[in-house]
């Protein structure tokens, strides 16, 4: 098989195991188990032969791991869109938008750790991010007091639940989902500013 042959299959490898992520995702959403997610009816929604499912993935719990994989990369990308260079407060702003803007990625995160059968990886980039929280803290932007590992924990959790957790807040409420999504964007902002406040503010 010549190269060109090569990538031309890879291509097509590529697209069905993006065909099958996709399906697999939107009957999760409809249907909302794990445990009722059935590969023959991921194969068929997708267009695919069912053989290809265990030819790709192997198991259920594979096909969900790549879906939030890729979803997660993607995320990372558009959190990286801009090339200058943003503080913390902005940073935490962009994931907290990113967070929300995924929801559906969040939800699969927290399926497939109640599941407990699939490993994934809740911070694919925790070594980037705990660079740019050192940078930050170096700079005086968060206080030399603040544990990063359990800042960075803390902010990861707060965007996994939140998103899980939105829609039936915002029911308890009587508020729409967006109106509460937009709320707790702002409160977030204004308690880091406080902090950053009270940090730039001389003690008597």
């Amino acid at each position: 098989m010549s190269r060109e042959e090569r990538g031309a299959s890879a291509a097509g490898g590529n697209e069905t195991a993006l065909k099958l992520e996709r399906a697999a995702l939107r009957l999760l959403k409809k249907d909302g188990v794990l445990a009722g997610l059935n590969l023959r009816e991921v194969a068929d929604l997708a267009g695919i032969n069912r053989g290809l499912v265990y030819h790709y993935f192997g198991s259920r719990g594979e096909l969900l791991r790549s879906a939030l994989r890729r979803g997660s990369d993607r995320r990372h990308d558009a959190y990286w869109a801009s090339d200058e260079s943003v503080g913390f407060v902005e940073r935490i702003g962009r994931m907290f938008a990113q967070s929300i803007k995924n929801a559906e990625q969040g939800r699969l995160a927290a399926i497939l750790l109640i599941d407990g059968q699939t490993k994934i990886r809740m911070m694919p980039r925790r070594e980037q991010t705990q660079r740019d929280l050192k940078v930050d803290q170096e700079a005086g932007r968060i206080s030399s007091e603040i544990d990063l590992v359990a800042l960075h924990a803390f902010i990861q959790s707060l965007s996994v639940g939140y998103v899980v957790a939105r829609k039936q807040l915002a029911a308890e409420f009587g508020i729409g989902v967006r109106d509460l999504d937009g709320r707790m964007a702002d409160l977030l902002q204004q308690l880091l500013a406080e902090d950053r406040k009270d940090r730039a503010e001389p003690s008597d």
